[in-house]
């Protein structure tokens, strides 16, 4: 800043302003050259502050802003969003002077679709989903007592202090086996893959967990990779996955056989407590004491009952052989009067059959003469029969056309085999056909002459 000179050639001083002052104005100037507007981009780092503030990072591949939405506004919202969102916002470019942070004061807020990360996350999670890689009757029950528990995760992580220090309470006779990978950054993915599949290779445990803690979804994306889902599920072992906080899910809890809220939670989910084995063993060894009394004192009272009951082989013989001659004599009583009543019946239906049964010999009688009537008139019409076909034949012989043959005669046909009777049906050079008695004969025609009246 230059100073001016007053009036009377004296310089005044330069204004001096604190960086209150120089945040206030700038935010003055941002909020007038920057009215309400609607920006777009990708949700990240989303906090709702117990005072119903929202507070996240509004970013693009290109950059990001942070950015607030008091919850004045925050309650008209018709959605909560989550990491990975794409939203609308309408907000006030604005600059935080406290800290000299520039950012936007969102007013209103509006779904623009998902952001990519979290659309890969979708498109990643139905694809493995369509195969079956996540079908739950493919998960494996964990193991009622486990003796070596397996940890993929990275050695300076939170999660690795609080699954260590859950299972050293909860199980300390369990056996803990470290396979060390990064949780984090690029490469992360293959790696935890690797680390998975050496344990599953090894054999060594008897559940694996696949643990880290809490962080956006860029922090998480390793566990959201393909690769990892498809060694998960292929693990030799069951596997827990316990990834981030409660409200987050990645593909790895999909894949796993069990899914924990936090890695805390998973080191619960493989081990029972100590205490709960003692106490349980301690119930189940009263229980079976109690059991095996109440046995024995049952086995007691049987057996008096069955003393009391107890008699000589003798005397349960001789009853028996007693019974039996009761039912045997019971037995024939019962068949021989059924047996004796039904001849009576029998012998009854005989005689009233005898008495009605009517007398057949006339019927017999007048059959034999029909029969003979009908053989001596069937004798009469054979006889006539053969005498009527006799004249019939004599008949025919007379006018068989072969006699007449034989008698010097001939039937003159044309080459299409139709008698000729008249010379009419001849022409000259025709040639005719003359049947005789022995044969026929071709013969030529050179004049044709008429029979004159």
């Amino acid at each position: 800043m230059i100073p001016r000179g007053n009036s009377d050639g004296a310089s005044t001083p330069p204004t001096v302003m604190s960086v209150t002052a120089l945040n206030q104005a700038v935010a003055r100037m941002l909020e007038r050259s920057f009215p309400l507007c609607w920006i777009a981009g990708e949700i990240s780092n989303f906090t709702r502050a117990a005072s119903g503030h929202w507070y996240f990072t509004l970013k693009d591949d290109g950059a990001q802003v942070r950015a607030v939405m008091f919850r004045g506004r925050a309650q008209y919202a018709d959605f909560s969003p989550r990491e990975g969102d794409r939203v609308e916002v309408r907000a006030l470019v604005t600059l935080y002077a406290p800290r000299g942070d520039y950012q936007l004061s969102v007013e209103a807020i509006r779904r623009a679709g998902v952001g990519n990360l979290y659309e890969a996350f979708l498109r990643l999670k139905a694809q493995l989903q369509a195969e079956g890689l996540f079908d739950p009757a493919n998960k494996r029950s964990l193991p009622s007592f486990a003796r070596t528990i397996g940890i993929v995760t990275s050695p300076q992580a939170a999660a690795l202090r609080d699954i260590l220090s859950t299972l050293r309470r909860r199980a300390p006779h369990v056996r803990v086996i470290l396979y060390p990978t990064p949780v984090q950054g690029e490469g992360a993915g293959n790696k935890i893959a690797q680390a998975i599949a050496t344990a599953s290779a090894r054999a060594e445990c008897d559940v694996l967990l696949v643990c880290r803690g809490g962080g956006s979804i860029e922090d998480l994306w390793s566990f959201n990779e393909e690769v990892v889902a498809r060694t998960i599920a292929g693990c030799a072992m069951p596997v827990i996955s316990g990834v981030g906080h409660e409200t987050d899910f990645t593909i790895a809890d999909f894949a796993a056989d069990l899914r924990a809220p936090t890695p805390t939670a998973a080191a619960e989910m493989a081990t029972t407590a100590r205490a709960d084995w003692l106490a349980m063993l301690e119930t189940q060894a009263s229980d079976l004491q109690q059991a095996f009394r109440r046995h024995i004192a049952d086995a007691g009272q049987s057996l008096d009952w069955l003393a009391h009951r107890l008699v000589s082989p003798a005397a349960v013989i001789t009853q028996a052989q007693l019974k039996l001659q009761n039912l045997q004599n019971r037995l024939g009583h019962a068949t021989r009067i059924p047996l004796d009543t039904s001849r009576h019946a029998l012998s009854r239906l005989q005689m009233r059959l005898e008495a009605r049964k009517p007398s057949t010999l006339p019927q017999r009688a007048l059959l034999a003469e029909s029969m003979r009537r009908m053989a001596t008139c069937s004798a009469a019409r054979k006889t006539t029969a053969r005498q009527t076909l006799a004249a019939l034949n004599a008949q025919l012989e007379l006018l068989n056309p072969q006699r007449t043959l034989e008698r010097g005669y001939a039937i003159v046909t044309n080459a299409k085999g139709q008698v000729l009777r008249s010379p009419q049906q001849l022409g000259v050079k025709d040639t005719i056909h003359l049947h005789m008695a022995e044969g026929v004969a071709d013969v030529g025609i050179t004049r044709v002459q008429a029979t004159l009246d």
